[in-house]
């Protein structure tokens, strides 16, 4: 992906808030700013999946202590897809 480069200057406090947010959602901090621009100016490709505004709105994977992956465990399945 060809990309520009730009410069900006932010306060400390802001600064915090990136570093924060990006560790948290384990991505760069030139990632947060990219996904929060696309947020502010809109994409352009059209409308977004739920899954892309809940990723947005830092839903996905916002919960501590849950499993990894429900859909791993079998016992999850039992019964699915059976009318009672």
């Amino acid at each position: 992906m060809a990309s520009d480069r730009i410069t900006l200057r932010i306060s400390g406090q802001l600064g915090d808030r990136l570093r924060r947010r990006s560790q948290m959602k384990g991505q760069t901090e030139s990632e947060v700013v990219r996904e929060a621009l696309e947020n502010y100016l809109g994409q352009s490709d059209g409308e977004r999946s739920a899954y892309e505004l809940a990723q947005a709105a830092g839903l996905i994977g916002s919960l501590k202590r849950a499993p990894k992956d429900l859909s791993a465990n079998a016992r999850y399945f039992e019964g699915f897809g059976k009318s009672k």
